[in-house]
């Protein structure tokens, strides 16, 4: 897979300027939702309804928020047949799979920790 990137200058992609458009797109898809919207489309297409039940507790409003978001910034597709009722799909575009490999370490790592973490929250709140 070809991730194309666009070109732009290292200050617009400083995660670290309060301004730059790198800290913009870190904050869109570094939230729960984002994160768990993605990894549950994984190689999927699903519809609205379906990534509502793959993404438990998410509210209507916060799904409809963050699939809008991710589509803006060209990770996630949206699909509209020109069927009644309109039936509309949702899938990873190539970025957004890239972002799903990244994902897809950190939920590895919260697999691998999960004992060690739990531990220290329960020594830490003792």
């Amino acid at each position: 897979m070809v991730t194309k990137q666009l070109s732009g200058t290292a200050d617009e992609a400083d995660l670290r300027r309060a301004d730059s458009l790198g800290r913009e797109i870190f904050s869109d898809v570094a939230n729960k939702w984002a994160l768990l919207i993605i990894e549950a489309l994984g190689e999927h297409t699903l519809r609205f309804g379906e990534l509502r039940n793959e993404v438990e507790g998410i509210s209507h409003k916060m799904l409809t928020q963050n699939l809008r978001m991710l589509e803006r910034n060209g990770l996630v597709e949206r699909t509209v047949h020109p069927v009644v009722p309109p039936r509309v799909e949702y899938t990873l575009t190539d970025p957004g799979q890239a972002l799903r490999v990244t994902i897809d370490g950190l939920c590895d790592w919260t697999h691998r920790y999960f004992g060690h973490i739990e531990a220290s929250r329960h020594r830490f709140d003792a």
